[in-house]
């Protein structure tokens, strides 16, 4: 049979394709010519459909039962008297076999029985792809950009070519350019189902693609130890993690730091340079308030559970680095901690009714202004800016390091005297900073101050 031969050989090859039992292929074979038949025939036809691979052969037989005289289903019945021309033995009840050529099924029916077995076969992928999907939300994917339409990014997945995965416009970190044929990594965030299947929804604008790369690259994240408990992300600027730990001996900020900034500084290169603030996760509102408005130093809070709100008084050299550029720093802080922050500065506190003694500095507060080395550098101090430069970022309102850390280019040829080459030379000095430790400044002041509030409780 050469129609029934091709087929298998198809089969061979789509078992190959889709990486599939050929078994499981051969039974989805049987259901499409059931339905082919069915098509032909009826939707109650009965038959025996055999496959013999070796041989290259499918056998099918039409399964009838013997009736007296009155035919009620066609498909499935036929009369005494017709059944006597093939046998004069036959009688009512029994069952009639009658041999079907593969060739008569027509080039529509075996198109019928090949739909079906592309149909099962789509389901079959779709369900292996919620299954090894669905639990794998916050994991880091692989792929190759396969086109780009619309401001969707199509990816093709290293594993699972055949899933369908996109980075939608608003997952994306508009500062960084795609081009198809890339190799991309992205962030599992959602699986969405459409009428077409399973659609894994990427994202590299969400703080998950941050926490996924820090796993890739923290050993102690993979083994449970130290946990990113929260995370707030301005995409393409900054980004702020809480982290804790399971045991005392291990240092979770320092763990996401690495020797000399290593494994902060690998995420820092895959985000284009995005800044990052690690600082120790609290179940305590007041403390957690505190160490997320880093690299601010806070003078005190005080909480209102009633209605989540934090009141974060620093003095006066500290409220625009607690504020950061268009309010980002407190914005964030107050993302992270899930309470709603108001800043004052000693001076707006006191006009408010405060008392003097809210704003003498804690004795933790300036070990950690201390050991953070440079956090409140003067810009005179600074190696390498030239005298008038500091006279006019000074006129401008720019004192020490802490007032510039967070400016951008545009910030500083705003300011009269300053030219584009100059604003160059002054953000390479705050990035060689920023390399060396600066970016984790953040990080550091709130590992010596979570130090610091330990001795504290200690004592």
């Amino acid at each position: 049979m050469a129609g029934s031969a091709e087929i298998l050989t198809a089969i061979r090859e789509l078992a190959n394709l889709k990486q599939i039992e050929r078994g499981e292929l051969t039974e989805l074979l049987r259901d499409g010519i059931h339905a082919a038949l069915a098509k032909k025939h009826g939707p109650t036809v009965q038959a025996e459909v055999t496959v013999e691979e070796d041989r290259g052969e499918i056998r099918i037989v039409l399964l009838k039962t013997v009736v007296d005289t009155v035919v009620e289903d066609p498909a499935a019945q036929i009369t005494l008297e017709e059944a006597r021309y093939e046998d004069p033995e036959y009688e009512v009840g029994d069952v009639m076999e009658i041999p079907v050529d593969f060739a008569e099924f027509g080039r529509s029916a075996v198109q019928a029985a090949k739909q079906r077995i592309i149909q099962r076969v789509r389901e079959g992928e779709r369900t292996k792809i919620r299954d090894e999907f669905a639990g794998r939300v916050g994991d880091l994917l692989s792929g190759e950009i396969q086109q780009i339409e619309r401001g969707k990014i199509v990816v093709m997945l290293n594993k699972f070519r055949e899933a369908e995965a996109v980075i939608p416009y608003r997952e994306q970190n508009h500062r960084e350019s795609y081009k198809q044929g890339e190799p991309i990594r992205a962030v599992l965030k959602k699986i969405e189902e459409t009428p077409k299947g399973p659609r894994l929804v990427l994202s590299r604008g969400d703080a998950l693609f941050v926490k996924a790369l820090f796993r890739l690259e923290v050993p102690e994240l993979q083994q449970g130890i130290v946990e990113i408990r929260a995370a707030a992300r301005e995409v393409g600027s900054r980004t702020k993690i809480a982290v804790f730990s399971r045991d005392e001996a291990i240092d979770p900020v320092g763990a996401c730091v690495g020797v000399k900034g290593s494994r902060v500084q690998t995420v820092v290169q895959e985000l284009g340079g995005e800044r990052i603030d690690i600082v120790p996760w609290s179940s305590d509102p007041e403390r957690f308030a505190r160490l997320a408005l880093a690299p601010a130093k806070v003078a005190r809070v005080f909480s209102d559970a009633a209605t989540k709100t934090i009141q974060a008084i620093v003095d006066e050299d500290q409220l625009s680095l607690a504020i950061g550029r268009n309010g980002q720093n407190v914005r964030l802080a107050s993302e992270l901690t899930e309470w709603k922050i108001d800043l004052y500065s000693s001076r707006e506190w006191l006009e408010r009714g405060g008392e003097v003694p809210l704003f003498q500095p804690l004795p933790e507060e300036e070990s950690v202004e201390a050991d953070q080395g440079g956090g409140d550098v003067k810009l005179g101090d600074l190696e390498g800016l030239p005298p008038a430069t500091v006279a006019v970022l000074e006129a401008g309102g720019y004192r020490t390091l802490n007032d510039i850390i967070d400016l951008e280019k545009e910030d500083f040829i705003r300011l009269p005297g300053i030219a584009p080459e100059e604003a160059d030379r002054i953000m390479k000095m705050i990035n060689e900073l920023t390399d060396d430790g600066a970016d984790a400044a953040a990080q550091a002041a709130a590992q010596v101050e979570g130090a610091a509030e330990g001795t504290e409780q200690g004592a």
